[in-house]
Protein backbone atom coordinates (compact mmCIF):
# COMPACT_ATOMS: atom_id res chain seq x y z
CA UNK A 1 0.00 0.00 0.00
CA UNK A 2 1.14 3.75 -0.82
CA UNK A 3 1.46 5.85 2.19
CA UNK A 4 1.88 8.93 -0.14
CA UNK A 5 -2.19 8.10 -0.59
CA UNK A 6 -2.64 8.10 3.29
CA UNK A 7 -0.53 11.35 4.11
CA UNK A 8 -1.98 14.62 4.37
CA UNK A 9 0.59 17.70 3.26
CA UNK A 10 0.27 20.73 5.49
CA UNK A 11 -0.37 22.72 2.12
CA UNK A 12 -3.75 20.86 1.39
CA UNK A 13 -6.44 21.54 3.47
CA UNK A 14 -8.09 19.14 5.64
CA UNK A 15 -11.80 19.67 5.72
CA UNK A 16 -12.95 17.95 8.61
CA UNK A 17 -10.22 20.62 10.87
CA UNK A 18 -11.25 23.20 8.66
CA UNK A 19 -15.18 22.22 9.42
CA UNK A 20 -13.86 21.59 13.36
CA UNK A 21 -12.33 25.32 13.52
CA UNK A 22 -15.11 26.74 12.15
CA UNK A 23 -17.55 25.59 14.42
CA UNK A 24 -14.93 26.51 17.06
CA UNK A 25 -15.03 29.71 16.02
CA UNK A 26 -18.70 29.92 15.95
CA UNK A 27 -18.95 28.81 19.37
CA UNK A 28 -16.47 30.99 20.64
CA UNK A 29 -18.17 34.08 18.71
CA UNK A 30 -22.02 32.89 19.98
CA UNK A 31 -20.34 32.55 23.48
CA UNK A 32 -19.44 36.08 23.73
CA UNK A 33 -21.94 37.85 21.92
CA UNK A 34 -24.65 36.58 23.78
CA UNK A 35 -22.80 36.92 27.28
CA UNK A 36 -22.02 41.06 26.42
CA UNK A 37 -26.13 41.11 25.81
CA UNK A 38 -26.77 39.93 28.79
CA UNK A 39 -24.90 42.55 30.59
CA UNK A 40 -27.91 44.96 29.42
CA UNK A 41 -30.46 42.66 30.94
CA UNK A 42 -32.81 43.53 33.38
CA UNK A 43 -36.43 43.28 35.05
CA UNK A 44 -39.56 45.26 35.30
CA UNK A 45 -42.13 44.14 37.38
CA UNK A 46 -45.62 44.86 37.04
CA UNK A 47 -48.80 44.25 38.75
CA UNK A 48 -51.98 42.92 36.88
CA UNK A 49 -55.28 42.51 38.57
CA UNK A 50 -55.69 38.88 39.39
CA UNK A 51 -58.42 37.07 37.35
CA UNK A 52 -60.85 34.60 38.81
CA UNK A 53 -63.01 32.20 36.55
CA UNK A 54 -61.99 34.55 33.35
CA UNK A 55 -63.17 38.03 34.97
CA UNK A 56 -60.97 40.45 36.54
CA UNK A 57 -61.28 40.14 40.68
CA UNK A 58 -63.84 42.46 42.79
CA UNK A 59 -61.42 42.71 45.57
CA UNK A 60 -58.15 44.30 44.26
CA UNK A 61 -56.21 41.48 44.49
CA UNK A 62 -52.71 42.12 41.88
CA UNK A 63 -50.02 39.72 41.41
CA UNK A 64 -46.74 40.66 40.47
CA UNK A 65 -44.96 39.96 37.03
CA UNK A 66 -41.68 40.19 36.11
CA UNK A 67 -40.51 40.50 32.62
CA UNK A 68 -36.55 40.31 31.40
CA UNK A 69 -36.24 43.00 29.09
CA UNK A 70 -32.93 44.92 27.36
CA UNK A 71 -31.54 48.07 27.20
CA UNK A 72 -28.71 50.90 28.18
CA UNK A 73 -30.36 51.48 31.02
CA UNK A 74 -30.30 47.98 32.71
CA UNK A 75 -26.29 47.78 31.73
CA UNK A 76 -23.87 46.14 34.66
CA UNK A 77 -20.29 44.59 33.21
CA UNK A 78 -19.53 43.58 36.70
CA UNK A 79 -23.04 42.45 38.67
CA UNK A 80 -23.48 44.32 41.66
CA UNK A 81 -23.31 40.68 43.84
CA UNK A 82 -19.38 40.88 42.56
CA UNK A 83 -18.69 44.51 42.26
CA UNK A 84 -19.11 44.31 46.32
CA UNK A 85 -16.89 41.67 46.26
CA UNK A 86 -14.21 42.93 44.04
CA UNK A 87 -14.64 46.61 45.70
CA UNK A 88 -13.65 44.93 48.76
CA UNK A 89 -10.35 43.11 47.49
CA UNK A 90 -7.22 45.70 48.28
CA UNK A 91 -5.43 44.00 44.87
CA UNK A 92 -8.48 45.50 42.59
CA UNK A 93 -7.72 49.14 42.60
CA UNK A 94 -11.58 51.02 42.46
CA UNK A 95 -10.75 53.08 39.01
CA UNK A 96 -9.75 50.52 37.59
CA UNK A 97 -12.66 48.32 38.37
CA UNK A 98 -14.92 50.83 37.64
CA UNK A 99 -13.70 51.25 33.80
CA UNK A 100 -13.43 46.88 33.39
CA UNK A 101 -17.47 47.48 34.30
CA UNK A 102 -17.94 50.35 31.44
CA UNK A 103 -16.10 48.39 28.73
CA UNK A 104 -16.58 44.23 29.91
CA UNK A 105 -19.90 43.89 27.87
CA UNK A 106 -19.12 45.97 24.41
CA UNK A 107 -15.67 44.31 24.72
CA UNK A 108 -17.16 40.75 24.77
CA UNK A 109 -19.85 41.81 21.91
CA UNK A 110 -17.32 43.28 19.81
CA UNK A 111 -14.69 40.37 20.45
CA UNK A 112 -17.89 37.67 19.29
CA UNK A 113 -18.63 40.04 16.06
CA UNK A 114 -15.36 40.24 15.08
CA UNK A 115 -14.30 36.36 15.63
CA UNK A 116 -17.49 35.51 13.85
CA UNK A 117 -17.21 37.77 10.57
CA UNK A 118 -13.73 36.40 10.54
CA UNK A 119 -11.68 39.80 11.04
CA UNK A 120 -8.25 38.91 12.11
CA UNK A 121 -9.05 35.62 13.88
CA UNK A 122 -5.94 35.04 15.51
CA UNK A 123 -5.41 38.34 16.92
CA UNK A 124 -9.35 38.39 18.20
CA UNK A 125 -9.12 35.11 19.29
CA UNK A 126 -5.67 35.72 21.29
CA UNK A 127 -7.65 39.42 22.55
CA UNK A 128 -10.67 37.40 24.20
CA UNK A 129 -7.68 35.35 25.68
CA UNK A 130 -6.84 37.78 27.91
CA UNK A 131 -10.21 39.05 28.35
CA UNK A 132 -10.61 35.42 29.77
CA UNK A 133 -7.71 35.70 31.65
CA UNK A 134 -8.23 39.16 33.28
CA UNK A 135 -11.98 37.94 34.37
CA UNK A 136 -9.76 34.95 35.71
CA UNK A 137 -7.68 36.83 37.79
CA UNK A 138 -10.97 38.96 39.34
CA UNK A 139 -12.37 35.46 40.50
CA UNK A 140 -9.61 33.70 41.67
CA UNK A 141 -9.29 36.91 43.91
CA UNK A 142 -12.59 36.47 45.26
CA UNK A 143 -12.45 32.44 45.35
CA UNK A 144 -14.72 31.90 42.85
CA UNK A 145 -13.35 28.33 41.60
CA UNK A 146 -16.48 27.35 39.11
CA UNK A 147 -16.16 29.91 36.93
CA UNK A 148 -12.36 30.03 37.38
CA UNK A 149 -13.12 26.45 36.22
CA UNK A 150 -15.28 27.54 33.56
CA UNK A 151 -13.13 29.95 32.12
CA UNK A 152 -10.13 27.83 32.22
CA UNK A 153 -12.14 25.46 29.87
CA UNK A 154 -12.87 28.79 27.45
CA UNK A 155 -9.48 29.67 27.48
CA UNK A 156 -8.96 26.19 26.39
CA UNK A 157 -10.62 26.30 23.18
CA UNK A 158 -9.14 29.73 22.45
CA UNK A 159 -5.95 28.01 22.92
CA UNK A 160 -7.38 25.21 20.82
CA UNK A 161 -8.44 27.44 18.10
CA UNK A 162 -4.68 29.52 18.07
CA UNK A 163 -3.35 26.14 17.36
CA UNK A 164 -5.37 25.05 14.36
CA UNK A 165 -5.92 28.09 13.13
CA UNK A 166 -3.97 27.10 9.71
CA UNK A 167 -6.95 25.42 9.47
CA UNK A 168 -9.17 28.73 9.04
CA UNK A 169 -10.30 29.32 5.77
CA UNK A 170 -13.52 31.41 6.36
CA UNK A 171 -12.44 34.73 7.33
CA UNK A 172 -12.72 37.88 6.02
CA UNK A 173 -9.12 38.96 6.42
CA UNK A 174 -8.14 35.09 5.39
CA UNK A 175 -6.12 37.11 2.43
CA UNK A 176 -3.48 38.73 4.53
CA UNK A 177 -3.51 35.97 7.67
CA UNK A 178 -3.40 38.43 10.31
Amino acid sequence: MNTEQNHNPTNTPDLGATLGVLLLRIWLAMRAIVAGIEKYAGTIVSDKAVVIDGAVNSYGLTGASTTKVYGLAHYHGVPAALMEKFAAEPLLMGPALKLYDVILGPSLILLGVALLVGFATRFTLFAMGLLYASLTFGLILINENSGVAWLGIHIMIVALMLVYSRYNKFEITGRWKI
